[in-house]
C-alpha cells in the first residue's frame, strides 16, 4: 500500500481550480453526510450516475429524478465515504497543480470534466445494465494522473509506503508510482469484471487512458514536445 504525499515539481501558477474542486467535493460530501443514512442514500440515487438510466433513457426512481445526462457531471462530486473522499482529494492535491499549471485554469477544468466523462463512458460500456449509482471523482482524477505520466515521468514523488513492518517515505519517479497504480487498476478490473467491492475499476482505467492518450497525441504534434517538456526534473 502506498500514498503519494507531494512531488518535487515546481509550478508557476497557483492551483486555483484544483483547490476549488477539492473544496466543492468536501462541501458536497459534508452536506450529503449530514442528511442521515436515508437522506444520504437518496442524495446518491438522485445525483449519482446510474448506467441503466443512461442506456435505457429511463428513470428508475421518478420521485428522485434529476436530468439523466446531468448525472454524468454531478456524480463526479459525490463520494461514498470519508476515506473515498480523502483518497481522491489527496491524489488531486499532489498531481493536479502541475496539470493545471501546464494547461491553464480554464483548459484544466475542461480536461478534468472530459476525463470524468471518458471514465463514465467506459464503465457504462461494460456495465450498461448496472442499477447501482456510480459516484466519485476518481475517473476525472485518473485522467490527471495519465496526463502527469506523459508530462513529468521523472518527477520525484514523496511516497508513504506500508509493507508489513516497513513504513517509510521514499522518493519514487512518477513513472513508477503511476505505472504501478494503473497496473493495479487493470488487474483489479480483470479480477472483478470491471467493478468489485463497490469500486468502479474500469472507470479509473478509462479516465487514466483518456488523459494519457490525449497528452501523448499533443506531445507528438510539431512543437508539442517543447511545451510539454518544459518542466524541471
Amino acid at each position: 500500500m502506498f500514498f503519494p504525499l507531494k512531488d518535487e515539481n515546481p509550478t508557476q501558477r497557483k492551483p486555483i481550480l484544483s483547490v476549488a474542486i477539492i473544496i466543492i467535493n468536501t462541501l458536497v460530501y459534508i452536506f450529503s453526510a449530514t442528511r442521515g443514512v436515508e437522506g444520504f442514500q437518496a442524495f446518491v440515487v438522485q445525483y449519482g450516475l446510474i448506467p441503466y438510466e443512461i442506456t435505457h433513457m429511463t428513470e428508475l426512481t421518478p420521485r428522485l429524478a434529476s436530468p439523466i445526462f446531468l448525472t454524468l457531471l454531478t456524480s463526479m462530486f459525490l463520494h461514498g465515504g470519508i476515506m473515498h473522499l480523502a483518497g481522491n482529494m489527496l491524489f488531486l492535491w499532489v498531481f493536479g497543480n502541475n496539470i493545471e499549471d501546464h494547461l491553464g485554469h480554464f483548459r484544466f477544468l475542461l480536461f478534468y470534466i472530459l476525463a470524468g466523462f471518458a471514465a463514465d463512458g467506459l464503465f457504462i460500456l461494460f456495465s450498461p445494465n448496472s442499477q447501482i449509482p456510480l459516484v466519485g471523482a476518481s475517473g476525472a482524477i485518473a485522467g490527471v494522473l495519465g496526463a502527469y505520466l506523459v508530462l513529468y515521468p521523472r518527477a520525484r514523488i514523496h511516497t508513504l509506503i506500508f509493507l508489513l513492518y516497513f513504513i517509510r517515505v521514499v522518493k519514487i519517479p512518477a513513472a513508477v508510482v503511476l505505472g504501478f497504480w494503473f497496473f493495479y487498476q487493470i488487474l483489479m478490473s480483470a479480477m472483478s469484471s470491471g467493478a468489485g467491492g463497490g469500486v468502479a475499476w474500469l472507470a479509473h482505467v478509462g479516465g487514466f487512458a483518456f488523459g494519457w492518450l490525449l497528452f501523448r497525441i499533443f506531445a507528438s504534434k510539431p512543437g508539442g514536445g517543447q511545451r510539454i517538456y518544459r518542466v524541471q526534473w
